[in-house]
């Protein structure tokens, strides 16, 4: 018959009315003004009545066995509190639940109707499904009323939507939530728990002990993980033994619990609790809470998703903030917008002058890299980056002085090596070509003048390639150094010693304090150094004269002094002749020659053992002559072999 599943209906099919074979209860089905629909456990259609068919439109044929298209989307949680409540129910409470609301028609249409909903049950009382019995509205006041406060309702829930996903802070919606619960259901407390892992944490809550803020239970037994579950989106719960064992338990008189899924990112993040102790529970108040818990999925998803940007750009401003890069953000206009830091410490610009006007300097097209002089001596490299979205531009640089003097200074040693190198080798290849081509022609002095002019021009090569394999060490990693005792006054009496027959126009006097400690370093780099500060007296002293060298006890340490009446230091450079491939302005500097490592290699190997090195004029007003300060560190007991050693007091010796 019309509406009923036949006799050969499979098994599998609950829900079927008591009685289904029975003619007369087929002849009520069919005769009911009333349009009559009983759905099974899973909401598909067993008894689809004719007047369900006049009422909707669609045949029995085509609803058995389906879920009918009957509810609007936003009355399903409405359908959804009515299933839940009748679920819900103790003994005494009725077997029905009437409301009224509306249903689609086949046309698209919607129809008002009021639905009279009950549970169908087996024999043994175990659930099979609903029923209802739907009826035309009749424009009554008690429905009237009824659609006034559900309207009145549903535009206080849209009013609290509103306000929920203008604020921005997750902790305030949260609280707003519960308050909002309270409100639209009468609840007598609410709470908010968010699922953390297999654990769920009471993050807000009203009407209950504030001390219950922050308490944590476990999700697989909690009313939640059974929602879970069950795949539905909202729950009731009530007895004494079930809710006695929650933390709800707290709210004197609980007889119900209600709660419904929050979710985030199509991902459970929480529920919401309406928790009664008070007023019985009905479909509305579920329907509003089911409402309310999707809508608080969305704030909540706001509120985590500013909270996002907000921990991102607080990331990136430290970034930026600790960058030893400078780094600005020009707006579409070019005006700086962000100006950080180390772009202050590289301009000199503070960042109050730099926003908002343009930029120091000329940016490169986005992608490129400039290398550009920003004052003289300063160095920039800059690289530019275009942000699509916004139209911005993101400009990087940073300090390249120090490379930038590396690079001339690299160009100015290979021009001054190639130089150096070229000189002597051209007279040991012209000297030694005249011996092998004129040996029987020349004169024995003529042939030892050449072998000498040889010999010396060597002995400059040499000297050349000794300073550039020091200097390469020197500046590639800490020089290798001994720290122990030695004696000062011997190493100089084997320096000056050497320097003596060196040159005719320059007398070499040494004055040592009696009684000198012994220094603390290293006697073969004290050696190297000695002749170094001997080798550059002479060499900027070409007209000759006194070099004096003085060793005394300063302090807690020693003090050797090379003093020469050359042609000084240049004011400014006093310090500047220390560093690599570096000479003194004063004069030609062609004239001397040299790669400018010799006193770089001295003020490595001089540090390497604590010690210190300086350059000064040698008259107060900066006259002609300078002065070589060097200081080491006195050993706390002299050297062995400096034992009973007078003292040393040359006069001045001349060559010859």
């Amino acid at each position: 018959m019309t509406g009923v599943p036949p006799d050969d209906a499979p098994d599998d099919a609950p829900g079927d009315p008591p009685d289904d074979h029975d003619p007369i209860a087929r002849a009520v089905l069919q005769s009911a003004a009333d349009a009559i629909i009983a759905v099974d456990r899973r909401g598909r259609v067993t008894v689809w009545n004719p007047a369900a068919e006049r009422m909707f439109g669609w045949p029995a044929a085509a609803m058995l066995g389906r879920v009918p298209p009957l509810v609007p989307h936003e009355l399903k949680a409405e359908h959804n509190a009515v299933q839940e409540r009748l679920l819900t129910r103790r003994s005494g409470e009725g077997g029905r639940i009437s409301i009224a609301t509306r249903r689609f028609h086949r046309d698209g249409r919607l129809v008002d109707v009021r639905i009279d909903t009950a549970l169908l049950k087996d024999a043994a009382g175990g659930h099979l499904g609903w029923v209802g019995v739907y009826h035309p509205v009749r424009e009554d006041e008690a429905v009237q009323h009824h659609m006034a406060e559900r309207a009145r309702l549903v535009r206080r829930l849209n009013d609290i939507v509103a306000d929920l996903n203008t604020e921005l802070d997750l902790a305030t919606v949260l609280d707003r939530i519960t308050a909002a619960l309270i409100e639209l259901t009468g609840a007598d407390a609410a709470g908010f728990v968010r699922i953390e892992g297999d654990r769920l944490r009471l993050v807000s809550l009203a009407g209950l002990p504030e001390r219950m803020r922050g308490t944590v239970a476990e999700l697989r037994p909690s009313l939640v993980g059974e929602l879970l579950r069950t795949g539905k989106t909202v729950k009731l719960a009530g007895g004494e033994r079930l809710l006695g064992d929650l933390v709800w338990s707290e709210l004197p008189g609980l007889h119900t619990v209600a709660l419904g899924l929050s979710y985030l990112q199509n991902r459970p993040y929480g529920a919401l609790y309406a928790l009664f102790s008070g007023r019985r529970v009905g479909h509305v108040e579920l329907e509003l809470l089911e409402l309310l818990a999707g809508h608080a999925g969305v704030a909540v998803g706001n509120a985590v998703a500013y909270a996002e940007v907000v921990r991102q750009r607080a990331h990136e401003r430290a970034v930026i903030d600790s960058s030893a890069d400078g780094i600005a953000v020009l707006d579409p206009g070019g005006r700086v917008c962000q100006w950080n830091p180390a772009a202050h410490l590289l301009t000199g610009v503070p960042s109050g002058e730099a926003l908002g006007r343009r930029l120091p300097f000329d940016p490169p097209e986005p992608g490129r890299m400039r290398t550009l002089e920003y004052a003289p001596g300063v160095w920039l490299n800059v690289l530019a980056a275009e942000i699509e979205e916004t139209g911005e531009l993101v400009v990087d640089f940073r300090d390249v002085s120090e490379a930038k003097a590396l690079e001339g200074a690299k160009d100015l040693f290979l021009a001054t090596t190639s130089h150096e190198l070229r000189t002597p080798i051209t007279v040991v290849q012209g000297f030694a070509a005249t011996l092998v081509g004129r040996w029987d022609e020349m004169a024995d002095d003529a042939r030892r003048d050449a072998v000498a002019t040889i010999a010396e021009r060597a002995s400059s090569l040499g000297r050349l390639v000794e300073h550039l394999l020091l200097g390469s060490r020197a500046g590639a990693e800490e020089p290798r150094v001994a720290i122990e005792p030695f004696d000062l006054a011997r190493v100089l009496e084997g320096v000056v010693a050497g320097f003596r027959s060196l040159s005719a126009l320059h007398r070499v006097e040494l004055d040592v304090e009696p009684g000198l400690p012994a220094a603390r370093g290293d006697a073969m780099a004290t050696d190297i150094v000695l002749g170094q500060l001997l080798e550059n007296a002479f060499k900027y002293s070409p007209d000759g004269g006194a070099v004096r060298v003085r060793a005394r006890a300063e302090g807690d340490g020693l003090v050797v002094t090379v003093e020469d009446e050359g042609i000084g230091i240049a004011p400014g450079d006093h310090e500047r002749v220390f560093e690599r491939f570096v000479q003194g302005e004063a004069g030609d500097r062609r004239r001397f020659g040299g790669v400018g490592l010799g006193l770089y290699i001295v003020k490595r190997l001089t540090e390497a053992q604590g010690g210190a090195v300086t350059a000064l004029p040698a008259g107060p007003e900066g006259g002609p002559g300078t002065v070589m300060r060097l200081a080491l560190g006195r050993a706390e007991r002299r050297a062995p072999d400096g034992a009973g050693r007078r003292p040393v007091h040359d006069r001045p010796v001349t060559r010859g």
